[in-house]
């Protein structure tokens, strides 16, 4: 299909405008919160916002404010930056506000039939999870702006969009309203928190695949983006993933590329939101990890938000979602996040390997895969994943990186059982089919239907990988492909390795990291230590490799500190420097029925 870029010139203003499609929106059972977002303040970060709000004559009604967003597993307090609550009544009366919890406030209505709500939002964290607004863009997320009625049952929300003169555009992935094109409807609260909007200088690029309309929106190309060859790749990836589940489960979709020398991705059901830097299709590896972003966004449309954990859906917005699942959710969207760029044909087999290879090296070569399981850190990861310390590495592992490595093994493991007949892409196609609906899956759920497919019950095969901190063996899926790691000789050998991670603060030597197992961990360097000398000889801030290459494995030397200024020295012993492998390529002796096996998983024949 061709991609067509949407011009900015209609009566001098471009209109990003979404057709109704039938059966897109359920009748409204109740009268919706209508929203309508100004910017009049832009530059000094703030989003007007205000709210119609039905109250039915009750004397007194609550409203609340998300405290997190649904794919970023942290209590944000989105309300801390909420400021200047004033309702009134369609006489202009002021009614009564006041707050009854953090993020909730009781408006007395006066026996009002509807009231309107305006608030104020400070707008200054450039991130997928939070609000930015300045004089030239705004993106916003619907948990960090939009309050609700505390209610039970869904109820429609709408939201109209008053745009500052200079800025083109707006997007929003919801059918409009019979307001016209920046006015968007949603079924309930949560399509309206699932629903992102960037504002600004746009340029649209517009695709159909699978009878779908597809938008890719960049926001501030500003002549360096290549903006018709993302969206020609972007629509790649969609048709690669159209193949593998056979359909695609939205009626309209939109990804959001705001071009704003940030990063990170976050999903939802019918969009994403990206951010990345203006320089990123300039060269090969950064353009490549951009489509790897779109890629890892893209698949969650089925992957968790649709096929979900069942703690995921219906949220609790107001407190924390435990689940064990994010191994599943997470990790096995990070494996396919790379593949399906390469099965895309967008990646060669060799950069693929290549990212496959770094995911492997990232869990091998961090401690905390000895103290904290995949299914662990998913539960943990509203106190972990989203606020990590120096200590993190020994002793934590990230779901992502665990489950991407787990997906990898399973892959192969359930190819070698099935005789190449079935694969983890079968898995999530019949998990998609059964537990997409209003149930999501438990753990015993997935693994029941994991080895269905497989024909063999995997039970004790998911207790090892996922539920205990027991090491991977690479051995079987390595052989089932015809690859290996490749051998690497230690340049290293005869140099002391001290372990500890340094910067340099202003010329200071300071310890930024110490890992578990390191001769510096051993010996007891502490983080924010100031190495000050070796021996009784001064190292400056550009000269600890230097001189440690002065040393060998083995010997002790006696390390000069300052640590919160007092002075301390500290023998450390130390080590050799292990050997940091862990990069695949395919054997040069691999069968004929290996590099076939290799080939289809790659989707190469």
């Amino acid at each position: 299909m061709s991609i067509r870029r949407r011009t900015s010139a209609l009566l001098g203003l471009a209109l990003f405008a979404f057709p109704m499609i039938a059966d897109a929106q359920p009748a409204a059972p109740v009268s919706p919160i209508v929203f309508t977002l100004r910017f009049a303040a832009a530059a000094t970060h703030y989003v007007d916002v205000e709210a119609v709000v039905p109250a039915g004559r009750q004397p007194k009604v609550e409203l609340m404010m998300a405290v997190w967003t649904p794919g970023s597993y942290l209590v944000r307090e989105y309300a801390r930056q909420v400021e200047q609550v004033v309702a009134t009544d369609a006489s202009g009366t002021v009614l009564p506000v006041s707050k009854s919890a953090k993020n909730r406030w009781t408006v007395t209505t006066n026996g009002a039939e509807r009231f309107t709500l305006a608030y104020r939002v400070y707008s200054r964290e450039m991130s997928v999870r939070t609000n930015w607004v300045d004089a030239g863009m705004g993106i916003l997320n619907g948990a960090a702006t939009f309050m609700t009625l505390v209610e039970k049952g869904p109820r429609p929300h709408e939201v109209k969009i008053e745009l500052p003169p200079s800025w083109k555009d707006v997007a929003m992935a919801l059918p409009n309203g019979s307001g016209g094109a920046r006015h968007f409807v949603a079924a309930d609260f949560d399509t309206l928190v699932d629903s992102p909007i960037i504002a600004g200088d746009l340029a649209i690029y517009r695709f159909d695949t699978g009878g779908k309309p597809h938008w890719l929106a960049n926001l501030n190309e500003a002549g360096l983006w290549d903006g018709p060859r993302s969206a020609t790749d972007t629509q790649k990836i969609v048709e690669a993933n159209l193949k593998l589940w056979g359909s695609l489960p939205y009626p309209r979709y939109v990804f959001m590329n705001a071009i704003v020398e940030s990063g990170g991705g976050l999903e939802h059901k019918d969009s994403t939101l990206l951010m990345t830097n203006r320089w990123r299709t300039r060269t090969r590896k950064a353009y490549l990890g951009w489509l790897g972003l779109v890629s890892h966004e893209f698949f969650h449309a089925w992957n968790v938000k649709r096929f979900r954990p069942v703690e995921l859906g219906p949220f609790n917005y107001e407190a924390e979602n435990y689940t064990t699942g994010l191994w599943i959710s997470e990790g096995f969207t990070d494996y396919y996040g790379d593949l399906m760029v390469r099965r895309a044909t967008l990646s060669s087999r060799d950069e693929y390997l290549e990212e496959l290879s770094n995911v492997i090296r990232d869990l091998q070569t961090t401690p905390g895969r000895q103290v904290q399981s995949a299914t662990t850190s998913s539960f943990d990861t509203w106190i972990k994943q989203y606020r990590p310390d120096e200590n993190s590495p020994n002793t934590a592992i990230s779901y992502y990186t665990k489950g991407a490595v787990i997906g990898f093994v399973l892959d192969a493991h359930i190819r070698a059982l099935t005789s190449g007949a079935k694969s983890l892409d079968d898995v999530l196609r019949l998990g998609f089919q059964r537990f997409s609906g209003p149930r999501g899956f438990t753990q015993a759920d997935f693994r029941k239907t994991a080895s269905e497919v497989a024909g063999t019950d995997l039970t004790a095969w998911f207790a090892k990988h996922a539920d205990t901190t027991d090491d991977i063996d690479y051995t079987p899926a390595l052989d089932y492909f015809g690859l290996r790691f490749k051998p690497t000789a230690d340049p290293r050998a005869d140099k002391g390795w001290l372990g500890a991670t340094t910067r340099n603060d202003d010329g200071r030597l300071v310890i930024s990291q110490v890992r578990r197992g390191t001769p510096a961990f051993t010996a007891g360097l502490n983080v924010d230590d100031e190495i000050l000398a070796i021996g009784d000889f001064r190292v400056r801030a550009t000269q600890l490799d230097a001189r440690l290459e002065q040393y060998r494995p083995g010997e002790t030397v006696t390390v000069l500190v300052a640590r919160r200024d007092q002075l301390k020295r500290i023998d450390v012993p130390l080590g050799a420097e292990p050997v940091r492998g862990w990069s695949l390529e395919v054997r040069a002796d691999a069968t004929p029925e290996q590099q076939a096996r290799l080939k289809h998983w790659l989707w190469e024949m």
